[in-house]
């Protein structure tokens, strides 16, 4: 796996709309908010031409621009890392006209999204044996507030080796054997529903729920659909390389040409592959319909445990069905695992995940923390 160096001093940011662009509020508010909080911090930034435009059909612009402005801001050596301006719907029809042969060949650098850029993140890890960051896109860089998610990420990209950072700060050590490693935590609290509007572009996270995590080893047999009658570990643990992103996307892409989990799967099989896996538009009959593809399809083959996000469409079960059984009554088979609800995808804030690294994962009660080696 090869692992991106990380955002020099004074170096430059680059920016794409591989997805939708900052074109409405209280995106674009927001994201020229945190163009200047990058410029005070003493970076450059670099703009592609679709960040600010809004001629797409579920993206910025067509799918032929988006494709060459993000082959051409990745390829771009006069920025250091890439970011993504946002989410979207299609981002699915660009990728035909990114050049994934090029990027192959090129340096690796850091490009971080979530949603949409799974179609990005995913494949950089599986066509391109690059890893990627699963975390926050650019215009969320410009609350009033930072959330300790988005410096977690910051963290990811800007951070040089510090052994000495203090235990309360985002972790990322050096190993005796000269690995590096990202260490971060749960959050505790989460958004349901967020504050953000045309009249309130830069207010915080609205932290209005606890966590309350989910944890299962797989024994084969399907929950009950009683959850008093659920039997719940008080402790987990799994390890493996990270592979996963957004559940709408990587359905979408199970069975096309981008689809080369097998290989991913074949090279990495004695690491384990640790999914992490979220949902946005999916209801709970359509997360079991696409697990059940994805698992049939032979993706999760060598799995060796799941992180499963919180659902966009949280608590709302259908004929029965809840967003536990959706999930879990398809992967139990496999006997590994699985961490539920956990800070991760639409539902704020989500623990900044690299795509490709190897990672250990504990979870006790309502709390969990992850690290990450990239090797």
């Amino acid at each position: 796996m090869r692992f991106p160096k990380s955002l020099p001093a004074g170096g430059t940011i680059g920016f794409a709309a591989p997805s939708f662009g900052c074109a409405t509020e209280p995106y674009k508010s927001c994201f020229d908010a945190a163009l200047d909080k990058w410029h005070a911090a003493g970076y450059k930034t670099k703009l592609g031409p679709n960040c600010y435009a809004s001629d797409g059909i579920g993206i910025s612009s067509s799918p032929e621009s988006c494709g060459r402005e993000l082959t051409d801001m990745y390829l771009d050596k006069e920025s250091d890392i890439l970011l993504s301006c946002g989410g979207g719907e299609l981002m699915c029809e660009i990728l035909d006209h990114v050049d994934f042969d090029r990027i192959d060949k090129a340096n690796p650098k850091w490009y971080m999204g979530y949603s949409d850029n799974t179609n990005f993140t995913f494949t950089l890890a599986t066509l391109c044996d690059t890893a990627a960051i699963y975390g926050p896109c650019a215009n969320e860089y410009g609350m009033s507030k930072l959330h300790q998610s988005l410096i977690d990420a910051r963290t990811i990209l800007t951070d040089s080796v510090n052994v000495s950072m203090p235990a309360s700060e985002p972790a990322k050590t050096a190993a005796s054997s000269g690995v590096i490693s990202y260490e971060f935590s749960g959050y505790g609290m989460w958004e349901k529903c967020d504050g953000r509007d045309e009249e309130h572009p830069y207010a915080p996270y609205n932290l209005t729920e606890k966590t309350r995590l989910h944890r299962f080893i797989g024994d084969g047999d399907p929950l009950p659909a009683d959850p008093a009658l659920r039997k719940e570990p008080g402790h987990i643990e799994m390890s493996g390389r990270l592979l996963g992103g957004c559940l709408d996307c990587l359905v979408n892409l199970c069975g096309t040409k981008y689809d080369q989990v097998s290989q991913f799967n074949k090279k990495y099989a004695s690491d384990g592959v640790l999914w992490f896996i979220e949902s946005c538009d999916l209801n709970v009959m359509s997360i079991r319909r696409a697990m059940w593809e994805l698992e049939h399809a032979g993706w999760f083959s060598e799995a060796s445990g799941f992180i499963i996000g919180r659902p966009l469409h949280f608590d709302e079960p259908e004929m029965g069905l809840d967003q536990y059984m959706a999930v879990y009554d398809i992967i139990s088979r496999h006997k590994v695992p699985v961490l539920m609800d956990a800070d991760l995808g639409h539902l704020s804030p989500m623990v900044p995940l690299i795509t490709g690294s190897f990672a250990r994962i504990c979870a006790d009660g309502d709390d969990w923390k992850v690290r990450m080696e990239l090797r």
